[in-house]
């Protein structure tokens, strides 16, 4: 029985014995080492699999904190605006709770699976006709109105959470090590990790990986052009790294074929930043954010296609070869 990210971590996290768990059993993701990649690389390569949380992303582990005490602090709703993978998760945790999500995402910016997940789990999506930014700005006033509880990672609660992952990855390695390595888009996780990574007094790199065609990029999970915590990256020293999409995409496709482990774009990003040389260091621990499945829309665009064969054994044999 997987033991709730609140319980496990109870001790530094902001709850107390008044909290109500909302959990869906996130959290105690795998860490994963990656033999292939680490001898391309010439280092020790270990992946953290987040795309094993609930929703299928790493957003869950900040959402059960964020959540369980928008219950707390008896709020009746929560709202966020989203490129996917939040919108997934709040719907998922609000649906836990038996609260109303009132997800707010930029038309037609968001992956079809995230799309498709937020819907099924009951949030009620609403479109918005400008950027994520945009979108954003409009859930932080109604939040402010004091009608919704804002679950981005605006919110504190959510970064708490997060910052997780960090002791598991150390508790699971023996000791800290040599370079964290994230995607970074709006820099919550960035922030998550710095503060995860201070509070066990660990002296490592951590390194933030983004896009270099922000407002653009096919990586949709990051794909926001001004980051919300921007002030606190630069201030946490963590390194920022830009990667190209065509960079994302390669990454993106050798980690599938070689290690078997198939994420969004967007989670290829720290593994780009490796393959470009912008990370040397002798253990990496590079985190993988979602799973593959929020965006089935980029595995057609750019895995391989599936060829017609007759129903015959030479002629399978030949295609196979």
């Amino acid at each position: 029985m997987t033991v709730p990210l609140i319980e496990r971590f109870r001790e530094v996290l902001p709850v107390s014995e008044a909290t109500p768990v909302v959990s869906l059993g996130e959290g105690s993701t795998p860490l994963l080492r990656a033999p292939r990649l680490s001898e391309r690389l010439g280092m020790e390569l270990w992946l953290k699999w987040e795309a094993s949380n609930p929703t299928g992303s790493y957003k869950d582990r900040g959402m059960t904190v964020a959540v369980s005490k928008a219950v707390e602090e008896g709020a009746r709703a929560v709202i966020c605006a989203s490129t996917g993978n939040t919108a997934a998760s709040a719907a998922a945790y609000a649906a836990r709770a038996g609260m109303p999500a009132l997800v707010l995402q930029p038309r037609g910016a968001v992956a079809g699976g995230k799309l498709a997940q937020t819907r099924a789990l009951g949030a009620r999506v609403l479109e918005v006709r400008g950027s994520f930014d945009e979108a954003l700005a409009s859930a932080r006033e109604l939040a402010a109105r004091g009608t919704h509880a804002l679950v981005n990672s605006l919110n504190p609660y959510r970064i708490e959470g997060q910052k997780t992952a960090v002791f598991e990855i150390v508790e699971e390695l023996g000791s800290p090590p040599d370079a964290f390595v994230v995607p970074y888009g709006g820099g919550g996780n960035t922030r998550a990790y710095a503060r995860g990574m201070r509070e066990l007094g660990i002296d490592a790199r951590l390194v933030s990986v983004e896009a270099a065609q922000r407002p653009t990029t096919l990586a949709s999970a990051i794909r926001i052009a001004a980051p919300a915590h921007a002030a606190s990256v630069a201030a946490s020293g963590a390194e920022i790294v830009a990667v190209r999409d065509e960079d994302i995409v390669e990454a993106w496709r050798e980690l599938a074929q070689t290690e078997g482990l198939f994420c969004e774009p967007a989670s290829a990003a720290g593994l780009a930043a490796l393959r470009l040389g912008a990370v040397r260091a002798e253990r990496v621990v590079v985190t993988i954010t979602g799973h593959g499945l929020k965006d089935p829309e980029a595995a057609a665009l750019h895995a391989p296609l599936a060829a017609e064969v007759d129903p015959d054994p030479d002629a399978i044999a030949g295609a196979a070869a």
